[in-house]
């Protein structure tokens, strides 16, 4: 199953199960490139440096598929932008609560929920980044 198979609102511990697989699959990558720019000291603390950043992402994909799908079943809306706006900020807000930082927060919220409503808008009206032009 992908995450676009099913309607929003629907299926939300699959959703939330995909979306933080793909947090962790990010924050592995993004904890690797980190680790090989700066060098840790030790290889533990590597390790926890490594550990701390994917269990970041891996919550900040759990927190916004759940707030996704959970906000799409409250408001009794399907297939609304609106949804990942509210699951972006959300995670944003998650993440202002993990670095103990309203600032962080408030522009990760703003970011993390223009992201999500703008890559729904895309998805609906069939966007692409990629590939020949269409005329």
């Amino acid at each position: 199953m992908g995450y676009w198979d099913s309607p929003d609102g629907t299926q939300c511990v699959e959703k939330a199960w995909i979306t933080t697989k793909l947090g962790t699959a990010i924050g592995l990558v993004g904890s690797a490139y980190h680790i090989v720019a700066f060098q840790p000291e030790s290889a533990m603390a590597g390790l926890k440096r490594a550990t701390s950043a994917t269990v970041t992402m891996a919550s900040l994909g759990a927190v916004f598929g759940m707030a996704t799908c959970l906000s799409a079943q409250a408001r009794g809306t399907s297939d609304d932008p609106l949804n990942y706006l509210i699951g972006g900020c959300a995670s944003g807000a998650f993440l202002g609560a993990r670095t103990h930082n309203p600032m962080v927060g408030t522009s990760a919220c703003l970011g993390l929920g223009a992201l999500a409503y703008f890559t729904k808008v895309g998805k609906q009206e069939g966007w692409r980044l990629t590939g020949t032009p269409r005329l």
